[in-house]
């Protein structure tokens, strides 16, 4: 494993991390035991960096994860974010960066974590609430000892200059992976001139840069996935031609294409880092084996040309 940096100030961390959405059962059912199991063998490879939020699966996930890492604590960095609240079991999402129930937010998943200390906490970065006065009150939960490095959760590079303003973040997560949305030039620019590392959120597209998803069809009825468009039979079949020519560069490497999705973001720069979600511990040996791949130029310029993400166009904040 490598390892690597979330600012100048910040932890150190894995150069991949274990993302959680996956173990909250939006992808499919878990097995709660299972979902335990997935989180302690990532740390025995040696995964430092765990991302969750306290909105999956109504803070189930992180209850799970404290779970998890009991007694391990030190040897680990968990993030979570605040500012979205799920209204019922069923209910919207809905976002809400008010100050005083950010710090509710922050004691529920101090609790849930089983810490007193988050080690890195997210502000979900809308516009109903001036990003200043999220950022003003995870200053104030920093000298209070309760959050230790703060991040942006989505952004534009305006709010993310804003809310550095206020109170140094070590990181932003944003969606970033070789199909679907590319963070616009101005976000990644912003980030590396400020010294913001950049969590990459969904690499593997959701699972669609697996080549697993290739039917809607396959989806459970509760599947988040029904809600993005890109998973609708039109997306589907427009981006039928470019996974297979991903899948061609790959068996050329003999490398899956999951691999070589999460290999394509390690060429990006240390500064990113992905954190992939599974929920099964054969795809998670899968996705930790991409730290060690190292592609050529020639590769990376073929997959910049092979699969041109859409540059700019705003990313969906559900991180």
């Amino acid at each position: 494993m490598r390892y690597t940096r979330l600012g100048p100030s910040g932890p150190v961390v894995s150069a991949i991390g274990l993302g959680s959405l996956a173990l909250s059962g939006h992808y499919g059912r878990v097995d709660p035991a299972e979902a335990e199991r997935v989180v302690r063998r990532a740390l025995d490879a040696g995964v430092t960096l765990l991302d969750t939020a306290d909105f999956y699966s109504a803070g189930r996930v992180e209850t799970l994860i404290g779970r998890a890492v009991a007694g391990r604590a030190d040897q680990v960095v968990v993030s979570t974010r605040g500012g979205v609240r799920v209204l019922g079991p069923h209910g919207p999402v809905v976002f809400d960066a008010r100050p005083e129930l950010l710090e509710q937010a922050c004691d529920a998943s101090l609790r849930r974590l089983r810490t007193d200390c988050i080690d890195l906490y997210y502000l979900h970065c809308h516009d109903q609430v001036p990003v200043e006065a999220g950022m003003a009150r995870l200053a104030e939960l920093v000298r209070a000892g309760k959050i230790r490095h703060v991040g942006l959760s989505g952004g534009t590079p305006e709010q993310i200059r804003r809310a550095h303003a206020v109170h140094r973040l070590c990181a932003v997560g944003v969606e970033y992976s070789l199909w679907g949305r590319l963070p616009a030039p101005e976000l990644l620019d912003t980030a590396r001139e400020l010294g913001i590392a950049v969590v990459a959120a969904r690499p593997l597209g959701r699972g669609f840069l697996t080549g697993r998803m290739r039917r809607q069809a396959s989806l459970v009825p509760s599947d988040w996935r029904h809600a993005d468009p890109r998973f609708g039979p039109e997306h589907r079949h427009s981006g039928a031609g470019r996974l297979r020519a991903l899948e061609s560069v790959a068996a050329q490497l003999d490398l899956g294409t999951g691999r070589l999705a999460l290999s394509w973001l390690f060429s990006r720069g240390e500064h990113v880092v992905p954190v992939p979600s599974t929920r099964d511990q054969v795809h998670l040996e899968m996705n930790l084996a991409a730290a060690s791949v190292s592609l050529s130029r020639e590769t990376v310029g073929k997959l910049d040309r092979l699969l041109p993400s859409r540059a700019g166009q705003s990313p969906s904040p559900l991180l």
